[in-house]
């Protein structure tokens, strides 16, 4: 076997790159690069603590966007998940945490074209906040340096329509009580039922504004986090039919 040279290994260690490696680069040598450089390398690593900790709550929720983008074009980036697998199994640096709904059709991880070690995913239905899913994303912030909360809601809701149609089910019920003050809160004009797409889908953007609300009111963890500038807590709604997912910003 031939000895491996410096520049062989030198190779190998720069192959590691993330999602997130446009923005991490831009970071270091101006906003301008950010233009020019691949936003992902193919068949990448996962992202790195040097590369997370380099990056700014605005510069990854811009990533989560193109990831998206890359989705709905169908362009996304080719994954060696084995390699991912293997670089975070002594360490995890993830950029983000989103709280999604259960819903098959919403897997963060995909809509926003990122990989193992990338994203912290917590998903119930609804999209709603409890007091072990905001001890879940404190430890993500707070301990694991996590620098976004991204409440993720979606068209469509099974969720939303159960709450409007006040369904009582077992566990369930409690869960869909966290839902409905959405209902009241939400303006429209029209149709006000569980077969009213256009109002399914209006409750579904309030109850994600009233999840952020309360992240912000229950967690003074994360509530502080956000106003030392440490992490940005935002919210996105996730079209079914055309793949978008629609940030607040």
């Amino acid at each position: 076997m031939e000895r491996m040279t410096d520049n062989t290994q030198t190779c190998r260690k720069s192959s590691r790159r993330s999602f997130f490696v446009s923005a991490s680069a831009a970071s270091l040598v101006g906003p301008m690069s950010l233009l020019s450089l691949q936003l992902a390398a193919p068949m990448s690593g996962s992202l790195t603590k040097e590369q997370r900790d380099r990056m700014t709550p605005a510069e990854i929720i811009e990533e989560l966007k193109k990831g998206n983008q890359r989705f709905r074009s169908g362009k996304m980036t080719s994954r060696d998940y084995i390699k991912e697998q293997r670089s975070t199994a002594s360490g995890q640096y993830p950029a983000a945490v989103v709280l999604g709904c259960i819903d098959s059709r919403v897997p963060a991880e995909i809509v926003f074209d990122v990989g193992i070690g990338d994203t912290f995913n917590a998903r119930v239905a609804g999209n709603v906040a409890n007091d072990d899913l905001l001890g879940s994303m404190e430890f993500a912030c707070a301990v694991a340096g996590a620098k976004v909360v991204l409440v993720l809601g979606h068209t469509a809701c099974g969720a939303i329509k159960g709450a409007i149609d006040d369904v009582v089910l077992g566990n369930l019920t409690g869960l869909l009580a966290r839902i409905k003050p959405a209902i009241p809160a939400t303006k429209f004009e029209g149709d006000k039922s569980s077969k009213n797409p256009a109002y399914v889908d209006a409750v579904a953007k309030t109850n994600v504004e009233l999840t952020l609300d309360s992240v912000r009111r229950r967690s003074t963890v994360l509530a502080d986090l956000e106003k030392k500038g440490s992490i940005k807590i935002t919210g996105a709604m996730y079209d079914l039919a055309t793949g978008t997912a629609e940030f607040n910003q």
